[in-house]
């Protein structure tokens, strides 16, 4: 609080000279300010920051760094441009599962006239069916004329002449009897050379791959005959 002037009641007497004056006036007192009162620190808590005389637990302090390498700027940029990639439509989507779906056929057709195992189907891939194949295609066998053979003793057996019917009847039977011979010597072939050629002599299996080939003629086969009739095979097929 701010006083000044005259203390309050006292009347000033008039001068009789100006030292006696000067010596007679009441010493006014300065005018002072009152200092603001000194800012009140936060008490500290009962118990010196102590529950019941013990220690406020504290919460678990955080990992010292944040555990991952900083990514790079390119990586950074490329997040960014997947994460601001509008997601997109059915349309797209469609066109794209058609565009793989094209391009996994062209992959097994060419495998399928280059012999490559990697992209054949599960039916033809593999180095035992792959000894199969240049078994059956190295050989000429009787089977493979089946199906020229049977519709040429149809036509004959239809021809309603009687010489012709009897020559188409004995073609089938020729037929027959010729193809079963070609599959006994095909099958005992076959467990012959898978004992030279494979690491597992078994034939399990490679029987009935061979005649669904041999029944075939050669320019229809498929996967397309990598070796020549009479060409040797190879020695291991592994």
């Amino acid at each position: 609080m701010r006083s000044c002037g005259a203390p309050h009641g006292v009347r000033p007497s008039r001068p009789i000279h100006r030292s006696a004056a000067r010596a007679a006036r009441p010493v006014r007192p300065r005018c002072s300010v009152a200092a603001p009162p000194p800012a009140r620190s936060p008490s500290p808590p009962r118990g010196g920051g102590r529950r019941g005389g013990r220690t406020a637990p504290r919460g678990p302090r955080g990992p010292a760094g944040k555990g991952r390498p900083t990514p790079s700027r390119r990586e950074a940029e490329a997040a960014a441009r997947a994460r601001a990639k509008p997601a997109r439509s059915r349309k797209e989507i469609n066109a794209k599962a058609r565009e793989d779906r094209v391009t996994r056929q062209n992959k097994v057709r060419e495998a399928m006239r280059t012999g490559d195992d990697r992209f054949m189907p599960q039916r033809d891939r593999g180095p035992r069916k792959r000894f199969v194949r240049d078994l059956v295609d190295t050989r000429f066998g009787f089977t493979e004329l089946v199906l020229p053979l049977m519709l040429l003793s149809l036509v004959l057996q239809w021809s309603g002449n009687a010489s012709l019917v009897s020559t188409g009847y004995l073609i089938f039977v020729a037929m027959m009897l010729l193809i079963v011979l070609d599959l006994v010597w095909m099958r005992i072939r076959l467990r012959r050379e898978a004992r030279k050629r494979l690491e597992d002599p078994s034939t399990k299996g490679l029987m009935f791959y061979a005649v669904t080939r041999s029944m075939q003629i050669k320019p229809l086969r498929l996967p397309k005959p990598q070796r020549k009739i009479g060409e040797p095979m190879a020695d291991t097929y592994r």
